[in-house]
């Protein structure tokens, strides 16, 4: 039997590796969805909150964070850039309100499941990029 498998958005990872208030929903989440798979570009979006969020606050552990995303990151698949997924990232900014690095990983999760998104998860924290998943087809793990 296959792990179940889910799309995880950079969001949702950092709140598994930075201690936020909703890593107890994305823990359950992981446990739920062991296998994970995300966009080539989430270790530098990994970094760049892991660095915001040691420089804005001296009770951080910088440490744990980066030992978690190393753990996780030993483990997951990552969807390759391609100029088609480019692509099909503009045509997702013509239809839906996105920043470009969403537009990027919401691309990255229609790659992986071979636009074919009803019953594939798409795990993610950030509120309008949960609704374009949504309408995309996906079933959206957000938090309660």
């Amino acid at each position: 039997m296959r792990a179940k498998t889910a799309f995880w958005d950079a969001s949702a990872v950092v709140a598994l590796c930075a201690g936020d208030p909703r890593s107890p929903y994305v823990r359950r989440q992981l446990r739920e969805m062991p296998s994970l798979t995300v966009w080539w570009s989430t270790p530098v979006e990994m970094a760049s909150a892991i660095a915001r969020l040691s420089r804005s606050s001296a009770a951080f552990n910088r440490g744990g964070a980066l030992h978690r995303l190393e753990v996780l990151r030993a483990g997951w698949r990552e969807v390759s850039p391609s100029g088609a997924l480019r692509d099909r990232a503009e045509r997702l900014l013509e239809r839906y309100a996105l920043r470009a690095a969403d537009a990027l990983q919401l691309a990255a999760a229609l790659v992986w499941c071979n636009d074919r998104p009803p019953n594939r998860t798409f795990v993610c924290l950030d509120q309008r990029l949960s609704d374009a998943a949504r309408r995309e087809g996906f079933t959206v793990a957000t938090q309660p």
